[in-house]
């Protein structure tokens, strides 16, 4: 309660900042051009988390999170530094020291820090890399969300709407949810890789190497990229998307593919163990085995029998697949708390589902 009692002081004080310094109106057309780019990601992400789909209670509050935690975070800080910039350098000086120095430090962090607590909170829902994204690209999208609210409102608030070429809001809109809607999920994804490495590791040293070597690669990576907006012109801006930005999320994306098949083979070689255990049926296998048998099953439940019984099926998929990602962490399938309660929400989907398909054999 507490803590959403937080959340929601910050969000409506970042409210009330925005209206004040751009006013109601282009908070409003900051909201709808927002909109868009973070539906963008957000698929994106959950694309992403399709083998084992995070809890959703966890991804909104990592949402919530971004939009309203750390973006507050980060305003404080980054403004203080602005002024005290301001202070020792000259008046105009303090805007280049906060986007080259306090905005990488302290936004990546505050974004980071979600994805840590929960490594640290809930070990049990972070099995590696992919889930390390999925947190961290969820966090900057909520972030990136806000920001994106402000800057959009701004634009239309000093220059209108513009014409997609000149200042404006549709040459704003272009910049950042156009050409570089994921820089912020890209930027804390590399702290994301670096504590999904640490949750798998046994190494002590890896363990605490691995995380500070992913913020300090996103906080580089976040004030070169503020550099070039801010002290670059046009030529070094586009040198910096195309040769550094492009083949680092191209480099991204390729992790995350290596890391999805790996977590194929990783529900392939345990299901076997599973059909001898009994958990579950030998004619399930071939489904089970692959994203497009795992749809195509949820559709024909939907079909013949309605949503709670894909939904009942969509449930006893994962907890499968949480058993083969709990038999890897652990070596053996082993007798642990974890796996009972897997087996019972396991055993109660699977009798749902057939339930469900007995009383509606048609769908009706």
């Amino acid at each position: 309660m507490l803590g959403l009692i937080v959340v929601a002081v910050c969000g409506l004080t970042l409210l009330a900042l925005a209206t004040v310094r751009v006013g109601p109106l282009g908070v409003v057309i900051g909201v709808a051009a927002a909109l868009v780019p973070v539906a963008i990601v957000v698929a994106a992400v959950l694309w992403i988390d399709r083998w084992e789909p995070e809890p959703a209670k966890l991804l909104m509050i990592a949402f919530a999170w971004g939009a309203c935690i750390a973006a507050i975070t980060a305003l404080l800080i980054n403004s203080t530094a602005e002024s005290v910039g301001d202070l020792l350098l000259g008046m105009g000086n303090g805007s280049k020291v906060s986007a080259l120095v306090s905005a990488p430090l302290v936004e990546e962090a505050a974004k980071g820090s979600f994805v840590l607590l929960i490594l640290l909170r809930r070990r049990e829902e972070f099995d590696g890399i992919i889930d390390g994204i999925v947190y961290a690209g969820i966090t900057a999208a909520g972030f990136a969300f806000t920001e994106n609210i402000y800057y959009f409102g701004r634009a239309f608030s000093d220059y209108g709407f513009g014409n997609g070429t000149s200042t404006g809001v549709i040459a704003a809109f272009v910049l950042r949810g156009v050409l570089s809607p994921f820089t912020h999920p890209l930027f804390t994804a590399l702290t994301g890789v670096g504590l999904g490495y640490a949750a798998r590791t046994t190494s002590r040293t890896v363990r605490i190497l691995a995380p500070l070597g992913g913020y300090l690669a996103a906080v580089l990576l976040h004030a070169l990229w503020n550099g070039a907006a801010t002290l670059g012109g046009a030529k070094t801006f586009l040198n910096v998307y195309f040769l550094v930005m492009v083949p680092i999320f191209v480099a991204v994306v390729l992790v995350v593919i290596l890391q999805r098949r790996r977590e194929q083979r990783t529900v392939e070689a345990a299901l076997p163990g599973m059909v001898k255990s009994r958990w579950i049926a030998a004619s399930e296998v071939d489904l089970l085995s692959s994203l497009n048998g795992r749809r195509e099953w949820r559709r024909q439940a939907r079909r013949q029998s309605g949503r709670r019984a894909a939904k009942a099926v969509a449930a006893y998929q994962n907890s499968v697949t949480e058993l083969a990602f709990l038999k890897r962490r652990n070596g053996s399938a082993g007798s642990t708390v974890k796996e009972a309660e897997l087996l019972d929400t396991l055993r109660e989907s699977r009798s749902e589902a057939v339930r469900l398909a007995g009383e509606n054999p048609r769908g009706s």
